[in-house]
């Protein structure tokens, strides 16, 4: 008999930790998602993507109820070595840009694990593939005045994340398993509250 208030109770709630989400809005000029993967047992790769684009649905007293949704040019990867770039990029080896020139993320649920320590889940797009991925992600600072231009005084949060893709997955298998096939990611994300 009692049912129905406790489930409009909770609707109720679930309403109102949505409604305190804010957004933040990616800051491209200090965002970046590294990666690195193994050559052929010899050495460790690094590349670095950055100046993308995104928001943060960011709800600080619930974080579980955050969201997160960013779109990266594929073509802003650098690994240090044009040759290799284009090779990525151009060859149709790898990247397939004429087609599908973004990659996309998109959080689907958010599991808090710690006082500043989630996994996030989403869906990564590349390639024209989609696929699940989890990132262990550490909150790493919310401020209420951020101290540098262009966002002095904007509100501003921040947060590193690791996880890996299996680049088999997305239509980027060439040469695997010799080369290695999971690419480690690390990624860092500032965000500033400019509404």
């Amino acid at each position: 008999m009692k049912l129905f208030p406790i489930a409009a109770a909770v609707a109720l709630s679930a309403t109102t930790a949505l409604a305190e989400a804010e957004k933040y809005t990616v800051d491209a000029s200090h965002s970046q998602v590294a990666f690195s993967y193994n050559h052929a047992g010899f050495s460790t790769t690094h590349g670095l993507i950055s100046g993308f684009e995104g928001e943060v649905m960011f709800d600080q007293d619930n974080p579980a109820a955050s969201s997160v949704a960013v779109s990266i040019a594929a073509d802003r990867l650098v690994t240090g070595w044009q040759a290799r770039d284009d090779h990525f990029l151009k060859s149709g080896d790898f990247f397939k840009l004429g087609k599908f020139p973004l990659v996309t993320f998109t959080s689907t649920g958010i599991e808090v694990t710690g006082e500043d320590t989630a996994l996030i889940t989403g869906d990564l797009t590349l390639n024209g593939v989609t696929k699940p991925v989890v990132l262990d992600t550490v909150l790493t600072g919310v401020f209420a005045e951020y101290p540098f231009p262009p966002f002095n005084g904007k509100p501003a949060i921040g947060f590193n994340a690791t996880g890996s893709v299996m680049r088999s997955d997305f239509g980027l298998g060439l040469y695997a398993p010799f080369v290695g096939d999971e690419i480690a990611l690390e990624i860092s994300i500032e965000a500033m509250k400019l509404d």
